[in-house]
């Protein structure tokens, strides 16, 4: 990605890498050498005052092997010559100098030379014509520090003159050749660490990055899936940095836009509804009285004869009285029952049942249903097909979705023939659910196709007569349908008819 923060972070700390080793390379290369030498001329002081502290305490001037040792311990430490003469005078009044440390049979002639003249050119400047560049670093009461050049052995040394007592001479001598070496050398080898650290903090950069960038990228994934209106997907919160709060307030804004499109679709959903009705109210009264009165006029006609028979005792014998009775009962209970189903029709219709729109699954209630009515299947000997496990989510009213299933497997039952075959299917297209039942037995003629929907309309009056039907079911269905804005329908098969309809399955 062209403008990704992981390639940006990296080569961020990628010349943040390259620049801090530059900077000390920079520093090294300035600085070191100033700061090696400040060091060896410390090291030189603290030298002279530990062989000062030997012969202070030696009035001898013999050294003894522990102060042998000590002084051979500080030339290695410091990686100093140490070399302390005496001042004497032979028969002719002459003086020289002698070897207090080391003893003269240690010196070899060439290094004794050597020491000898570097000795005269500090104490006679001028004597010695090898040292070209000579320069005082340091001077004290007791000593002198020097830096010098020697063109024989083309070397530069750091060299300390001084007293130790008023006939001893001390000469320190250090290499200063090896220091600038062990500088150059220093810096090299950071050149070397500093590639292969700029290699591998790049390497490791883009691996650590992706730890930070991971969790942006699915927070992306989740927000671009929220514009598509798919609240399904949550970020999982492991952490309570800044990620892990962006990634719970990212939570709690689908959870609010999930609701709020839910109120939104049933709020627009009662707009359409509302504008439909005001031009149907009227007529939908009109017929609703008029079916009314004839779907009830012949159970009122049979009670009202019924129980003017049970009062003038047409029939004294008491099994005649318990027939006279129930039919009055029965006729009762189908006119109760279809009061209810006229009042909740009447509801849908009118818009005053609010419909509610929520997020279920289809097939677990499909699956509920049919172990309700498992028993009825059974008494018909009834096969059942729906082999749908899967679960398929719909954006719908569920109770209201259940009672359309529910009529709809009704009216399945109570029409099966033939192989008495049920089946019910799930048929997906594009953000549509078709849910479609499915029975054996005779066709619907095709002129009768359209009218089923009416209410109170019956194609077979004798059929629906006899298992108790009033017409109001597949009423109730198409208004249910018409309440979520969806369509519903019928289709004759060639062993049977299918009932179906539809459901959003996007947000």
């Amino acid at each position: 990605m062209k403008h990704s923060i992981r390639i940006k972070i990296t080569c961020l700390l990628t010349a943040l890498i390259i620049f801090t080793i530059f900077l000390i390379w920079f520093i090294n290369r300035t600085f070191l050498s100033d700061y090696y030498l400040s060091s060896k001329i410390d090291a030189l002081d603290e030298t002279y005052q530990d062989i000062l502290k030997i012969y202070s305490v030696n009035e001898e001037d013999i050294l003894t092997d522990e102060d042998t040792e000590t002084i051979e311990s500080l030339e290695s430490k410091y990686n100093v010559d140490a070399y302390v003469f005496k001042v004497d005078s032979n028969e002719f009044g002459e003086s020289y100098l002698g070897y207090s440390y080391p003893a003269k049979e240690n010196v070899g002639t060439r290094d004794s030379l050597q020491i000898d003249m570097l000795l005269k050119e500090y104490i006679y400047n001028g004597s010695n014509p090898l040292v070209k560049i000579k320069k005082s670093l340091q001077k004290t009461d007791d000593y002198d520090i020097f830096s010098s050049y020697d063109s024989q052995r083309s070397s530069n040394y750091i060299d300390l003159v001084g007293d130790l007592e008023d006939d001893k001479i001390i000469f320190l001598h250090s290499n200063f050749e090896s220091i600038q070496e062990s500088v150059a050398i220093a810096n090299k080898f950071l050149a070397y660490i500093g590639v292969i650290a700029v290699l591998l903090g790049t390497i490791a950069m883009l691996i650590i990055s992706k730890k930070f960038t991971k969790p942006i990228l699915d927070l992306a994934g989740i927000a671009k899936k929220m514009s598509d209106l798919d609240f399904d997907v949550k970020y999982e919160v492991n952490s309570k940095d800044e990620i892990g709060e962006l990634g719970s307030s990212i939570n709690v804004l689908s959870d609010k836009l999930e609701s709020t499109i839910s109120e939104l679709k049933r709020a627009n959903n009662e707009l359409l509804s509302d504008i439909q009705k005001k031009t149907e109210m009227d007529e939908m009264r009109k017929e609703f009285l008029s079916n009314v009165s004839h779907e009830l006029k012949t159970p009122i006609s049979l009670i009202q004869g019924y129980s003017e028979g049970l009062k003038e005792n047409v029939n004294e014998d008491e099994e005649n009285r318990n027939f006279y009775c129930d039919v009055i009962m029965d006729e009762a209970d189908k006119m109760n029952k279809l009061v209810k189903k006229l009042l909740s029709l009447n509801e849908l219709e009118f818009g005053n049942n609010q419909v509610k729109f929520d997020r279920f699954d289809i097939v677990a209630q499909i699956n509920s249903i049919l172990e309700a009515t498992d028993i009825l299947f059974k008494q018909k000997e009834v096969i059942v097909r729906f082999d749908i496990k899967e679960p398929i989510f719909v954006w719908a009213d569920e109770y209201l979705v259940e009672q359309v299933v529910t009529n709809y497997i009704s009216n399945a039952l109570n029409h099966v023939d033939d192989a008495k075959i049920i089946e019910i299917k799930l048929i997906q297209h594009d953000d549509v659910l078709r849910v479609a039942v499915f029975n054996t037995g005779e066709n619907i003629p095709k002129d009768e196709l359209d009218k089923i929907w009416i209410k109170f309309y019956k194609v077979d009056k004798a059929r629906t007569r006899e298992y108790g039907g009033s017409g109001i079911g597949l009423s109730i269905v198409k208004a249910i349908m018409n309440s979520f804005n969806r369509e519903c329908g019928v289709i004759n098969r060639t062993v049977g008819v299918e009932f179906w309809f539809e459901l959003d399955t996007k947000s």
